[in-house]
């Protein structure tokens, strides 16, 4: 049930909700997110063999001849067909990034207190006077939990495009932020996502992830969204099963870069 219903109301036209633009082609639904790309689709209509390898090169030919476009990212999940996929993106010159375990379940089951170390504090920082300014800081915070860049201008795009749907919260210290999680509330579905969660290496361990989520969890709730997913790292999905998520399927991203 939590699978189809996955299958139903997160992918095609919701995953593009945030694109400066969309088209189609065949199953496919292609979108620009500023410099990026970015490919969704339900299901490849039985495509296999040479048929997918001509839809993945005219997608290639697609974003080549968009010069904003740096990159693009072809979602895969573990349970679509055909099994080979993969192997035919990465033939085509992708490259496959860290798999991540789909997680879905009820919001009130993530929406209960967690204790918070002595000094932190959380705050829900999208809605704020000084917005950007807490954005920045923010991005600053991700790069350091994930290792990678995560700029603050996307971040303010999404809060901007997203016309009130996305809430950014953070917890603090008085010197820093340290933990970090976007809640996007997807209109038309009884869907919000949990995304972007990280916590500063130091304070692993301490609640600050689960904390967080909790809030993010209360928020959906008084927003009346029933149900939570996310796409998890080895690090988040123990923490979210503990709550009751459950693992539904795996999603990989295969990223071609120009």
């Amino acid at each position: 049930m939590l699978l189809t219903a996955y299958d139903a109301q997160l992918r095609e036209g919701t995953e593009m909700l945030s694109a400066d633009s969309v088209d189609r082609a065949g199953p496919l639904w292609r979108g620009r997110f500023g410099d990026r790309g970015f490919v969704s689709y339900r299901s490849l209509n039985g495509l296999t063999g040479q048929a997918l390898d001509d839809l993945i090169a005219r997608t290639v030919a697609h974003y080549t001849a968009d010069p904003q476009v740096t990159t693009f990212e072809w979602k895969t999940r573990g349970h679509d067909v055909p099994a080979d996929l993969p192997q035919r993106l990465s033939a085509q010159g992708f490259e496959a990034e860290d798999p991540e375990t789909v997680m879905l379940g009820e919001a009130r089951l993530l929406a209960q207190p967690v204790p918070l170390p002595e000094g932190v504090t959380l705050r829900r920082i999208d809605n704020q006077p000084d917005t950007y300014s807490d954005v920045v800081r923010a991005a600053r915070t991700q790069e350091l939990a994930f290792g990678h860049p995560s700029g603050a201008d996307d971040l303010m795009r999404r809060i901007e495009q997203g016309a009130g749907r996305v809430e950014l919260w953070v917890a603090e210290t008085a010197q820093e932020m340290v933990c970090v999680g976007r809640l996007e509330v997807i209109p038309d579905t009884e869907f919000a996502g949990l995304w972007g969660g990280g916590t500063l290496p130091e304070w692993r361990g301490r609640g600050l992830y689960r904390a967080l989520t909790a809030a993010r969890a209360q928020s959906a709730l008084g927003r009346g969204v029933r149900l939570l997913h996310s796409d998890s790292t080895e690090f988040s999905r123990p923490i979210l099963e503990r709550s009751g998520l459950l693992a539904v399927t795996t999603t990989t991203p295969y990223v071609w870069r120009r």
